[in-house]
């Protein structure tokens, strides 16, 4: 009886240590997420509150003024959807099938751990260092700041992150489906194509909208690339603005109308990114 007693007494405090411990980890996460929240809502808070206050229909429409004149953001927000849009473009095709390579033809060769290496490090690697090495490469060569080494540079970021999602989503597709597929004859391409990249496609467009999102506010690599245009041009051979370049000048600058304007911006490109980000959301949860 006195053992059943002890072991009874031993359960019981092991139970309160697991407890409070469990108690000061609880409090702890609350705590860290209070911290987290607290500031994501600050500054959402100053980017709504001085984004709206900047946001006029001339801001959308006009071209970037000079100080203390009226003006707008427009040539900055086609530039920067131009810019986006091109080197997603470029550079989906190319990170979708180096994925598909790497999850369906070479999971343990020397070429497919090769291959990740380097997307590891792309993956890692500072935008700055992306943005200076296109400048060596494409704009020092040509002696031109040029729209097209601004999507070179933004297509090099959303490359690797397109890579590593899709590589993912289609590890994570069951073997059996390849099997069966296999079973009923069909050649590798139709079972990628119809099966593990149809199964997986929610998890693909989610990376490419993450990717999207996060090139969507890239400052350093258009600053070597394709720095900046006051005026409205359609033309990529040139110098052409974009919204992160001119936040960066804007804000800078003691007038009153430019730091507006910059704040304008800020909110434009939160909630982009904010909708990317949903969207992305949404996409993982659904079934397509």
């Amino acid at each position: 009886m006195l053992r059943k007693a002890d072991a009874a007494r031993g359960r019981e405090l092991k139970y309160a240590v697991r407890k409070r411990v469990n108690l000061v980890a609880l409090t702890l996460s609350l705590l860290a997420m209070v911290f987290g929240i607290f500031w994501l809502v600050w500054i959402l808070w100053d980017t709504v509150r001085l984004g709206l206050g900047g946001l006029t229909w001339a801001t959308l429409t006009q071209m970037t003024p000079p100080p203390n004149e009226a003006g707008g953001i427009a040539n900055a927000i086609y530039g920067s959807f131009l810019m986006v849009a091109l080197a997603t473009f470029v550079a989906t095709p190319v990170g979708i099938m180096a994925g598909i390579y790497l999850a369906e033809y070479d999971l343990k060769g020397w070429l497919g751990s090769l291959t990740r290496f380097v997307n590891d490090i792309l993956l890692s690697a500072p935008s700055i260092v992306i943005g200076l090495f296109v400048y060596t490469v494409v704009v020092a060569r040509f002696k031109s700041f040029s729209g097209w080494a601004g999507i070179a540079a933004l297509a090099l970021i959303v490359v690797p992150v397109v890579i590593r999602t899709t590589e993912n989503m289609l590890m994570l597709v069951p073997a059996g489906l390849r099997e069966a597929a296999y079973a009923l004859g069909a050649p590798k391409w139709k079972v990628i194509m119809s099966i593990t990249l149809r199964a997986a496609r929610a998890g693909v467009v989610t990376g490419v909208l993450l990717a999207v999102a996060r090139i969507s506010g890239e400052t350093a690599p258009l600053l070597f690339t394709s720095l900046s245009n006051q005026f409205w041009t359609s033309s990529l051979s040139g110098p052409v603005a974009s919204l992160p370049v001119t936040i960066f000048k804007f804000a800078m600058s003691p007038y009153e109308n430019w730091q507006q304007l910059a704040w304008a911006g800020v909110f434009l490109i939160t909630i982009a990114v904010l909708g990317l980000n949903i969207l992305a959301r949404v996409l993982t949860r659904s079934k397509i």
